[in-house]
């Protein structure tokens, strides 16, 4: 019939079926079809994108790419790997799916290799500087302000307190290996904690709140979401405007059950990965079933 073909080939290798309106080929997987004519892609081709992804992650594992340095220009990185631009492109892509590299587009932009992230286990309540320690991050802080200030209604109910009593509030930017991970805005009541602000605020300060008042966290409730960086906090955590933070608001309590810390945490998505342990029904312990808090997901 006009605008239908069929073709065979001796020893059953392939079978092309063209329509006319369609204009595309039935074809065995892994193969393409142009202009009616069947096309394989090599396997070569198919092996090099492997290898150079294996190479670029030895590379990087290596130390021969430090964290935070920039891939050198494709065509150069190309040649240095002795494979096509194509097989660089697609390991690349292969690479920045698993978060092992970044690309940041526009001038100035290029492939960067990706700083190891943050763990954030949702299971433990510990101070930043120790859970950057326990993975192997050196840990710092900056003191962005300290004030003592009146509560408003939402830090209020979370502490216990009446509206206007006093709080203290501390603002930080934490910092891992020298960078900028995360904006930490965090309220404690000032009638419980005296002479807080005359302290050493740069490191952990659930170990000075022990070491000084003897107040050890209990629990914590923490509810997550994605928010764009504004203006302030992009400048702040050295990242581009709108790029994705993950908020993190904690009301901490202490054995007790008494509150003594609100806090609104900004981490950089680019830097932290979320863990959460869970339990099947029938395994809830009693301790579970008194103790727990859920984490809210908006």
């Amino acid at each position: 019939m006009p605008g239908d073909s069929t073709h065979d080939t001796t020893g059953g290798t392939s079978t092309v079926s063209t329509t006319e309106g369609k204009g595309r080929a039935e074809s065995p997987a892994g193969a393409d079809v142009a202009g009616g004519a069947l096309v394989r892609a090599p396997a070569s081709e198919e092996t090099a994108v492997a290898v150079t992804r294996r190479r670029l992650l030895e590379m990087i594992s290596s130390g021969a790419l430090h964290p935070g340095e920039r891939l050198g220009a494709e065509r150069e990185l190309a040649h240095d790997l002795g494979v096509s631009r194509t097989t660089l492109r697609q390991a690349l892509g292969l690479l920045e799916e698993s978060g092992a590299v970044r690309r940041v587009p526009g001038r100035g932009g290029g492939t960067f290799v990706a700083r190891p992230k943050l763990e954030r286990d949702l299971s433990r309540v510990v101070g930043i500087p120790a859970m950057l320690r326990d993975q192997g991050f050196t840990a710092g802080s900056r003191v962005v302000g300290a004030s003592i200030g009146g509560a408003d209604e939402t830090t209020a109910h979370a502490l216990g307190l009446n509206p206007g009593d006093l709080v203290t509030e501390i603002i930080r930017i934490r910092l891992a290996d020298g960078h900028p991970i995360s904006l930490e805005h965090a309220r404690f009541p000032a009638l419980r904690f005296p002479g807080l602000l005359d302290m050493h605020l740069g490191g952990s300060i659930y170990e000075l709140l022990e070491a000084t008042y003897g107040v050890s966290p209990g629990d914590a409730t923490e509810r997550i979401e994605a928010v764009p960086a504004g203006p302030a906090e992009a400048a702040l955590l050295d990242i581009a405007e709108n790029a994705p933070l993950l908020a993190i608001t904690r009301t901490t309590r202490d054995p007790e059950e008494r509150p003594f810390e609100f806090s609104h945490d900004l981490f950089r998505a680019d830097r932290t990965r979320i863990l959460v342990h869970t339990t099947g029904s029938n395994r809830v312990t009693d301790s579970a079933h008194t103790r727990g808090r859920p984490v809210d997901l908006p």
